[in-house]
């Protein structure tokens, strides 16, 4: 029997027949899907990518039970959006319903990260940070360890059914809903005690609210890291298409150096390196890129900048006997100046940078001013509308308020509440109707109070002011001032 060897790019170094079948010129919108088996490669951005994985996910299944000790009987859970209480804990922050403005700034401040730091480095965001790329990393590494590496899982996959291809295929699916339903089990900690909601969620005891979540982010984890992978990001993520208006010809992208690989084609032991490039053709990068494309036909929509090819091909190139960096974090810029003979640079300052960043800077110092001279208190008052006014026996006019007095902090306060007004006015509240207008409040609670005003008969022409409600945090000394109106029915 002759055997047949497989073509070599170089000594040793296997000729990978492998097509990017994701490239935008072989992908049909209407064919079905062609899995993408990629190779498993060591080097710097493949071990990087492995750091950032484990830390991303730990602090996403382990930030939910961690404590913070807020005192008053405040949730001690360190990061909770607690929907029944109205609010948003992050270890010593606390967001009330009123400073939602806080949460928009989080959002405009991370939008502008990922900016400035597109501009900079290209889709790095996409590469190591984004869940759908660190969720599909850890099924990857799940499909190698039941199924092999690249090789192996193809021939898997073009095998006949039995028990060996059964017990694997069932293996990884199987961990991969483990994975799937860890991942949906933690998002609703964020939102519940986590210690309270495990210790009754597999007995049927946590809000239903729980399980339907649960239910939706195991699903979604396990189709879209198990089933559609590179689809997600090709198809349905906008960010590939929002990028190109952060990137210019300076941003740094993964690269591949054609002044430098070109012309490419196998290479014969002994034979010179003058006059070709240093690309031997192998594919390596090809079938190391989880994205199904091959990066030598330049930058393209599909590419995430995971750097796993730069990793594929520098094995290759020490193999070769030639320098690294055949693909690398660069720019084109940069390629073509080589091909002209000047010298390549970087420029991570110019105009769009520093708008970024200006920016960036001024809306951290707004947020860090408003955090730092936020109020331990709030006032809201609220005039009845049914009926507008009551006239009493003696003539007089009465107006009445719902006073809302919110103490932020985690210690019963005491207000005092003053009307400023016509010199006649009269305020009492309602069970109170002699003396200082004090009230408790108990810790990190909303209590209402019923006002009344009235205006007596002879001074009801005279009411022409607004009335001012003055709140006066007596253990603070803070003080909050609103404004509201005294109906009297008389008509000028």
């Amino acid at each position: 029997m002759v055997q047949i060897l497989p073509k070599a790019a170089a000594p040793g170094i296997e000729q990978h027949d492998a097509e990017a079948v994701n490239d935008a010129a072989n992908r049909k919108l209407y064919k079905k899907r062609e899995p993408i088996y990629p190779k498993l490669v060591h080097g710097k951005f493949r071990l990087a990518k492995w750091v950032f994985m484990i830390l991303a996910l730990g602090a996403y299944y382990f930030i939910p039970f961690l404590r913070w000790d807020r005192g008053g009987g405040a949730p001690d859970q360190a990061v909770l959006v607690d929907f029944e209480g109205r609010r948003f804990y992050f270890f010593w922050i606390e967001i009330w319903p009123q400073e939602i403005y806080f949460v928009t700034g989080l959002l405009i401040l991370g939008a502008l990260a990922m900016f400035l730091v597109t501009a900079l480095f290209g889709r790095v965001w996409c590469g190591y940070a984004c869940p759908q790329t660190v969720w599909t990393d850890l099924f990857i590494a799940v499909e190698r360890l039941f199924e092999g590496d690249r090789n192996a899982r193809i021939k898997l996959d073009r095998a006949k059914w039995s028990f060996d291809k059964a017990w694997r295929k069932a293996g990884k699916h199987a961990v991969w809903l483990l994975i799937a339903g860890a991942t949906g089990g933690a998002w609703i900690l964020y939102f519940h005690d986590a210690f309270d909601v495990l210790s009754h969620f597999f007995t049927g005891g946590s809000p239903i609210s729980a399980y339907l979540f649960f239910g939706i982010l195991t699903f979604t984890t396990y189709t879209l890291a198990g089933t559609m992978r590179e689809q997600v990001c090709t198809y349905m993520c906008p960010w590939p298409r929002i990028q190109a208006a952060m990137i210019d010809n300076d941003a740094l992208s993964v690269t591949y150096r054609w002044d430098r690989g070109e012309p490419r084609g196998p290479h014969k032991k002994n034979d010179s390196w003058e006059g070709r490039g240093d690309c031997i053709d192998c594919k390596a990068c090809v079938v190391a890129c989880p994205m199904g494309i091959d990066i030598r036909n330049g930058s393209q929509l599909e590419c995430i900048n995971c750097a796993l090819c730069i990793d594929a091909c520098d094995d290759i190139m020490k193999k070769v006997g030639r320098p690294t960096g055949l693909i690398a974090y660069d720019t084109d810029i940069n390629v073509e100046k080589r091909q002209a003979g000047e010298k390549p640079g970087f420029r991570f300052v110019r105009p769009r940078t520093i708008v970024y960043a200006v920016t960036l800077a001024l809306v951290a110092a707004v947020m860090l001013v408003a955090l730092g001279s936020r109020s331990t208190m709030d006032l809201n008052v609220l005039r009845d509308r049914n009926p507008n006014y009551v006239t009493l026996s003696d003539g007089s006019v009465r107006n009445s308020y719902t006073v809302k007095i919110i103490n932020k902090t985690h210690e019963p306060h005491q207000y005092r509440i003053t009307v400023e007004g016509d010199p006649a006015l009269h305020a009492w509240l309602l069970g109170q109707e002699d003396g200082d207008l004090v009230v408790t409040v108990e810790p990190d609670r909303t209590t209402d109070f019923r006002l009344f005003a009235a205006l007596p008969q002879d001074a009801i022409d005279r009411a022409s002011e607004p009335l001012l409600f003055r709140v006066e945090d007596l253990v603070s000394g803070e003080v909050q001032v609103t404004r509201s109106v005294l109906q009297t029915g008389y008509d000028r």
